[in-house]
């Protein structure tokens, strides 16, 4: 079953190569989405895929990339799209 799931992840997660380590850990699951870094100092993501995957990834997310110190995942199970072909970073702040 394909799922979509909608997190937030907060703590020292921006600085540390947070964005690049999700896309490569999407793309190890065979995930869609995208992650961006807000202006408040989270990064958001959304993640689409088969639904082991996606909560495997929202798993990873509490640990990160070397460097970060995550203090929460906000995680939003929203209703599967399928509008994304592949996982990508969006660059800047939002």
């Amino acid at each position: 079953m394909k799922i979509r799931a909608h997190v937030y992840i907060s703590g020292r997660v921006q600085g540390v190569f947070f964005r690049a380590w999700t896309e490569d850990e999407a793309v190890k699951r065979d995930l869609t989405g995208w992650v961006r870094n807000l202006a408040d100092g989270r990064v958001e993501a959304i993640f689409e895929g088969e639904e082991e995957m996606v909560k495997d990834m929202i798993k990873a997310c509490w640990k990160g990339p070397p460097g970060a110190l995550v203090k929460d995942v906000k995680v939003i199970f929203e209703e599967f799209k399928g509008e994304f072909n592949d996982f990508r970073v969006i660059y800047g702040k939002l």
